[in-house]
This record gives C-alpha cells, structure tokens and sequence, in this order.
C-alpha cells in the first residue's frame, strides 16, 4: 500500500508542477487532461490526507499521557483517533484498490467433468455441493440451469446461476482446472485416481449490457436427456439456442416448461457472449496490464484437492489448508478472502 501512495502522491505533485507552467496552461487540451487524471487521484489523496491527520492525532495523545493531569482527556482522544485512523486506512486501501465493476453481479458457474470419466463427474456433483453450501451461508439463492447428470449420480456439465449482491466477487477466482486425489468408491483395490473438473465463472449479464438480435439466433426443441427416471421429459421442451454470428451453443433442459427452459438458456448465453467481448478487449491490451490472480484462464490447474491427506492447495497462491472435509461442507471463506487480497495487490 504504502509504495502505491508513494507512486499517487509524486504524480500528483508532478501535475501541479505541469499545471502551473505557462505552457500547460495555454494548451486547453494537455490542462483538462491533466485536471482530469488529478480528479482521478482524489479520493485516495483525500483518505490519505484522513489518514495522516489521525496519525498526528495519535502521536499527540500518546505525549499528553506523559501529564497525569491530562491523561484521562489524552485516553479518550487516542481511541477517537485510533478508530479515525482505522477507517481512514480502510478507506485508503479501498480507494487504491477499486471494486471490480462486475463484483456486486451475480454470477453464473459452470462444470464440467474432465480427465477421469465418472469419477470426474461424481467430483464436479461435489462442487456443486461444495459451492451451494458456500453460497447458502452467504446468503446467496442458488438456481440450477442446466444439467447432465450421469448414472450414478455425477454431472457431466452443470450450469447454475448464483444469485444476490456480490456473488461475483466471491465466485469470480473460481475459474480454472479444479484436481481431485482420492479413491473412488468403486475402486476395490484401494489405489488413488486423479480426475480433473473445470469450472467456469460469468457475472449475469443483463439485457441492458448487451442486446441480442433475435434474427441472429436459431432455437431448437427437444426431449431432454439425463440419468432416467423422473429427469427424462417425454415432451421437446428442452432448448438449444445457437448464436450464429459466434457459434455458441447453449442448453437448458432442467424444467419441464419450454419457456422457463428458453429464459435460462437466454442468460448462460447472454452472459458468454458478454465474457467474450470482454476477453478480447483484455487480450487487445494484455500488454499493457499485469497479471493477477483470476485473470480467467482456464487452461491452467489451479487448486489440488487431496482426500487421503485432508488438504485442499491452491497452486497460484501457495496457500494449502488441511481441513478437506470442512471445505467440502461450503468453508470456504478462508481461502476466497486469501485470493482477494492476492488479487487486490
């Protein structure tokens, strides 16, 4: 942080400098551009500005508790201004360290089972577990979209959308190559498999952030599939929509009415296709900008989940946590509130 307000507080001397020379200031054009950046840096100078002020506070209470004739007044002025200092650092980091725009959507998350076959498919129903729990303890509604069940009770994709302020922001470090170390319980031998899920995080996106030109879509209906028993429709309700400018194909079978199917499939869509535009303009200026932590590639293994030892890692933070079973049951707070700060840095 403070290396940050270092780097903030010489640009803003160096634009007051710009500003008052002669040349600036006869140039409209370089001053309101100047003027501009300046606005930019003023929360976080006004927080430092709090800051600094409590800061003083505080060394002028602790040299009043010298005088015991002023140390009662001298107390109750260094806890005002401990606590003034407290919220002007938080606001501080808050102001260097902006919110994502997207933090405060909801969020769609899919799985889907990789390397492993059925064991992979029984880990990602694990996830889904995992993160409805997580989400119910956070408040947070969960709405399945789409799913491909398998036998014996795996997802060979899911889709579900998370629903509530912030649920992005807790999801979003989500994307990634999520590994599995256990015994299956079909293994009679004992040996411990490897699978592999991947799992994808969108925010929602709304209708207002990005317009579908109906002309654009072809829409198929058709009888969903599934494990058997009560998931198989014996009507064509189920619905493809394929977006023909970019090729992708969504699928929602999970209810039995045509038109509930249609408004599910519409938001997955809806909701890639934002993620994409949003992906190629990053990738025009990957150059440009460092990269952190949930950049959103997915090629790479992000977290080992190792059954046999009870320990979860997660491989861009360095961070492993012998508690499996508690994680697996929606703990998660740990290590999403480890990668935000990773990624606030």
């Amino acid at each position: 942080m403070q290396e940050k307000l270092e780097k903030i507080i010489n640009r803003a001397n160096e634009i007051d400098a710009q500003i008052s020379s002669p040349e600036v200031y006869s140039d409209p054009s370089s001053y309101a551009a100047l003027m501009r950046e300046k606005r930019s840096l003023e929360p976080v100078l006004t927080a430092y500005g709090r800051l600094e002020d409590a800061r003083r506070r505080i060394e002028s209470a602790k040299e009043l508790m010298a005088d015991k004739e002023l140390r009662e007044l001298a107390q109750e002025e260094l806890a005002q201004a401990q606590a003034d200092y407290d919220s002007a650092k938080a606001a501080v980091n808050d102001a260097l360290n902006p919110k994502d725009p997207d933090g405060q959507k909801s969020v769609i998350v899919e799985i889907r089972s990789g390397v492993g076959g059925g064991e992979a498919a029984l880990f990602a129903s694990d996830l889904f577990r995992m993160y409805s729990m997580y989400a119910e303890k956070k408040g947070f509604d969960v709405e399945v979209l789409n799913a491909n069940e398998t036998e014996l009770g795996g997802y060979r994709e899911l889709t579900f959308l998370v629903e509530g302020d912030g649920a992005f922001a807790r999801f979003k470090y989500e994307s990634g190559i999520h590994r599995v170390q256990r015994v299956p319980e079909t293994e009679s031998s004992g040996r411990i498999h490897t699978s592999a899920v991947t799992v994808a995080v969108l925010p929602e996106a709304s209708e207002v952030e990005l317009e579908i030109n109906p002309n654009d879509l072809m829409i198929d209906t058709f009888r969903s599939g599934g494990a058997g028993g009560q998931h198989v429709n014996k009507t064509e309700s189920a619905i493809r929509i394929t977006h023909i400018p970019t090729g992708v194909v969504v699928e929602c079978q999970d209810e039995r009415s045509q038109h509930k199917n249609r408004d599910k499939a519409m938001k997955v869509l809806r909701s890639r296709l934002l993620e994409a535009e949003k992906e190629k303009a990053e990738a025009e200026r990957a150059g440009e900008r460092r990269e952190q932590v949930g950049s959103g590639d997915r090629s790479g293994r992000i977290r080992t989940y190792n059954f046999p030892q009870g320990r979860v890692t997660d491989h861009r933070i360095g961070l492993t946590l012998h508690k499996i079973e508690q994680m697996m049951n929606g703990d998660l707070d740990e290590l999403i509130e480890a990668l935000i700060r990773e990624g606030n840095k």
